[in-house]
Formats: structure tokens, C-alpha cells, sequence
């Protein structure tokens, strides 16, 4: 019976006609295929990674941004003040503002700032600190959407800092950006706020407000002085916040403490000849329709900015889906490196835009080498010859792995389009997997001797 089994057992090995097979790497001539191994150490993957490759790129509408717009328009003309007859009153009455201290200065939109850092290349600029110092200061305006715009490190918001404020959020930027964060930061320019002055003066004008406190006298002096002829009847009046202030002429050269009257950002001065308020009240007026002119200005600027910033981002967004789209599709060509073998799974993996991949990102994208089954010995990657004078040429880089310190090459190793990474399976699956397909048909054969 037992010489009946293993008669039976053979002539079923050779009704299979095949027993399982395992692929595997042969290097020589075979099969049209000429095959070279090349085990995988530093010089090789060096070697390797010689091989000329250029990643492929995004479209440029992914670094594109939807930008800031062209900004807010003029508001065109000012309103020309009226002029009414003068009536001649009994007295003036005293109206004085309240004490009022805006504590520091806070930079605004229009406000020039220089940006002031040490450069001294020779003796001579050492010894000269002043020419140093102005050949490195570089004026910024403050814009619109109060940021400056400083080369190598992009927009810096400073409207509504105070110096000191502004000076903590340029260092931010400048050590975020690594560039020496050695600087001083000062005004030369003060733009964004201003008194304004009219009535009976030399010059009717506008006075800015900087670092030191404004006083009325210095601001009448600013204007060209009082051309009151008749001081009796004459008043200075003061618009702020809605309310209005009244200091008669008189009084104000006889108290000397009047003159220091201090003036905030957006006081509005008029000298008036008359008692009636008629025509300090057309002034305050166009004050008012000056400033509400350039908020609605401004207001519709700032719709039309944001309009347009999203028809531009909306823009991008489609184009970007659109792409994507294509990609997900396979419209658009796309390189791969494939993964057979004992992996945790047989996929294909797509190279990155725009950097190299390595064969660390594909082979643990794809689970890393099966556990249970792979041979760490045996990971190829496999490689076909670019030029066409060697077409069949193979080049196997062989990355033994038993020895676990050889896995620090695969993140070294730059994969090439078309590349394959094929991992052995162990010697004992082989031979699980050839009993795994004989064993059922001895044991049917085994079954049919038995009956």
C-alpha cells in the first residue's frame, strides 16, 4: 500500500504539470534581459543617484496668490467754504475744550518710516558713523492696508503701533526671516494725522501731528498767524468730537495758558471774525463731508478690493480643482515606481512634485517588506538602461537587509520613473506555498486509492 502511495504521489506531480514558481532576480543574459546586481552600499547609491532626473513640476497657478488689487481711488475735489456777512455781538462767550492726552504716537496709514541698520564695510564709514547710518536707512510708506512692504520679507502690518510697538513686530519678522534683526526705527514723514486750520490766517492749512504735542499757538503760527484786524469781535473755534469750542481773541493773548491749549489728531481750527456760527459751522461742514467722503471712499474701494481679490482666488481655486481632477482621472501623465514581490502591498507609487523620492517613501507607503513571508536579504530595485544603444540592459541594486544598519541607505536611494522594487519571499514560503498546491491533490488521489 505504502509503494502504491508514492507511485501515485509521482504520477500526480507529473499530471500537475507545473508546481509553484517563485520569481526571482537572476543576473546574465536571459531571456533577452541582460541583468547586472550591484549590492547597495554608500558609493553605489551614490552612484545610483547620479542617474539624470528632474521631478516634475506644479502648474503655476499653485504658487500663485489672488494679490492685493489696485487699492482705493481719490475722493476727487474738496468743498470750497462759504463766506457769510459779519454781525457785531455784545460779547463771547468762553468755551474751552476738556484736558486731553492721546498718549503715544501710533503710526498710520501714509506715514513714511525709515528703517535705519549698521553698515560699516571700511575704516573710513567705522570712523563716520552719520554716512554709515545713511547709506543703510530705506524709507517705507505705510499703505493702505497699513503694512510695509520690506524686501526678502514681505508685508509687515505697524498702522495703530505705537514706535515702540512696531519696532517688536518688525524684530519678530526679521528673525523669523533670519536676517540680522539690528535696526532702529524712526518717522520722517507724518501723514496720517493732521489739525486743520482756517478762517481769518495768513494760510489756511493743514498741520500734522507728530511725536511732540501740538499746541494752538504753534499751529496758528503754522497757518501764518491771526489777520484779525478787529480782535474784540474775533473768536477762535475749536471742532472736536462732535462738540465746538469757543476761545475769544481777547482772552487768548491775555492768559497765557490758552495758547497751550493742546490739539488732538483730527481737530478742526477756524478763526472767525463774527459772532454769529454760520460760517464756523459751513467750515466744521466740509470738515465733516471731507472726512465722511473719504470713509465712503474708502468703504467702496474696499468692497471692489475684496471683489476682486475673490474673483481672482475663486479663479485659482477651479483651476487648482480642475487639475486635481485631471490627475485623479489619469488625464494627466504621471511618473510611477511599481512594487512587487513580498510587500506589505503590491501597489504603484507616484513620485512627488517638484523633490525626489526614495526608496524608503515607496517601500513604507506600500506596509514595508512583509513581515512573514519577505527576505530582507533579497530587495532589488530594478532599473532599465535609458539609453537606447543598451536597450535590455538591467541594473539590480541589491539592499541586503539582515544586517538592520543597511535600511539607513534606502532613505538615500533616489528613485527614477519607471523604477521596480521587488522583495524575495523567504526560502521556507517557497516551499509552503508548492505543498500548499500539491496537497490537495494527494490527498484526493490518496482518497481515491483508499475507496
Amino acid at each position: 500500500m505504502r509503494y502504491l502511495l508514492v507511485a501515485v504521489l509521482g504520477l500526480s506531480l507529473a499530471g500537475c504539470g507545473s508546481v509553484y514558481r517563485t520569481p526571482k532576480v537572476v543576473e546574465g543574459v536571459a531571456g533577452g534581459a541582460n541583468v547586472r546586481v550591484l549590492d547597495l552600499n554608500p558609493e553605489t547609491v551614490i552612484q545610483a543617484n547620479r542617474s539624470p532626473y528632474s521631478p516634475q513640476t506644479l502648474p503655476a497657478f499653485f504658487s500663485q496668490t489672488a494679490g492685493s488689487g489696485s487699492g482705493p481711488r481719490g475722493t476727487g475735489a474738496l468743498p470750497v467754504p462759504p463766506l457769510e456777512s459779519e454781525s457785531r455781538p455784545a460779547a463771547l462767550e468762553m468755551r474751552l475744550p476738556p484736558a486731553a492726552d492721546p498718549g503715544p504716537y501710533e503710526i498710520g496709514v501714509g506715514d513714511v518710516v525709515l528703517l535705519a541698520t549698521p553698515r560699516a564695510t571700511s575704516s573710513v564709514e567705522q570712523l563716520s558713523g552719520l554716512l554709515a547710518a545713511q547709506n543703510s536707512r530705506q524709507g517705507y510708506t505705510v499703505q493702505d492696508d497699513g503694512s510695509i512692504n520690506i524686501p526678502d520679507v514681505g508685508r509687515v502690518r505697524i498702522a495703530g503701533l505705537t514706535i515702540e510697538d512696531a519696532e517688536a513686530a518688525l524684530f519678530q519678522r526679521l528673525v523669523e526671516n533670519q536676517i540680522d534683526p539690528t535696526f532702529s526705527l524712526e518717522i520722517s514723514e507724518f501723514n496720517s494725522r493732521k489739525i486743520s486750520i482756517g478762517g481769518a490766517v495768513a494760510t489756511p492749512t493743514v498741520v500734522p501731528v507728530t511725536l511732540t504735542p501740538l499746541y494752538l499757538e504753534e499751529a496758528l503760527a503754522a497757518a501764518g498767524g491771526i489777520t484779525v484786524e478787529d480782535q474784540d469781535y474775533a473768536s477762535i473755534r475749536l471742532y472736536r468730537d462732535g462738540t465746538l469750542y469757543q476761545i475769544p481773541l481777547t482772552q487768548l493773548y491775555s492768559r497765557a495758558s490758552l495758547t497751550k491749549t493742546r490739539l488732538l489728531p483730527g481737530d478742526a481750527v477756524f478763526v472767525d471774525t463774527e459772532y454769529e456760527l454760520s460760517q464756523a459751522q459751513d467750515y466744521f461742514t466740509q470738515q465733516i463731508t471731507l472726512v465722511q467722503a473719504r470713509q465712503s471712499a474708502r468703504s467702496s474701494a474696499l468692497a471692489e478690493l475684496q471683489a476682486e481679490v475673490g474673483l481672482r482666488r475663486a479663479n485659482l481655486d477651479e483651476a487648482r480643482s480642475n487639475y486635481k481632477a485631471r490627475v485623479d482621472l489619469g488625464a494627466d501623465k504621471r511618473q510611477y515606481v511599481y512594487l512587487a514581490g513580498e510587500v506589505g502591498k503590491q501597489s504603484r507609487f507616484a513620485l512627488p512634485y517638484e523633490r525626489t523620492a526614495s526608496l524608503a517613501d515607496a517601500l513604507y507607503d506600500a506596509n514595508g517588506v512583509a513581515s512573514l513571508t519577505g527576505d530582507v536579504s533579497q530587495i532589488y530595485v530594478l532599473r532599465s538602461s535609458s539609453d537606447p544603444r543598451e536597450f535590455g540592459a538591467i541594473t539590480a541594486w541589491h539592499l541586503d537587509a539582515r544586517n538592520a544598519a543597511h535600511f539607513a541607505l534606502a532613505p538615500r536611494f533616489e528613485l527614477r520613473p519607471d523604477d521596480i522594487i521587488f522583495v524575495a519571499q523567504q526560502p521556507v514560503t517557497k516551499w509552503s506555498r508548492a505543498v500548499s498546491q500539491i496537497l490537495p491533490q494527494i490527498l484526493s488521489v490518496g482518497n481515491a486509492v483508499t475507496n
